[in-house]
């Protein structure tokens, strides 16, 4: 946990709860995360999609045809 924090003995053991607190909260926030990585190790959820196929068939755009000047009509 580091060390002793002064000379004093009751701030130091202050110090101590402080940071064995701190610690506490890391410890028990990464075993919510390991057992949540556990818990959802191999879901399997199966994703459907459905295309409707009544679309129109495809109509290409007209072809652009130019005149003799080289500009489009």
């Amino acid at each position: 946990m580091g060390e002793k924090a002064s000379k004093c003995d009751r701030e130091s053991d202050r110090v101590a709860l402080i940071r064995t607190f701190i610690f506490a909260t890391y410890l028990i926030t990464n075993a919510f995360i390991v057992a949540g990585v556990i818990r959802h190790w191999n879901d399997e959820t199966k994703i459907e999609v459905f295309i409707e196929t009544s679309a129109p068939d495809y109509q290409p755009p007209p072809l652009m045809k130019m005149n003799r000047t080289l500009e489009f009509e």
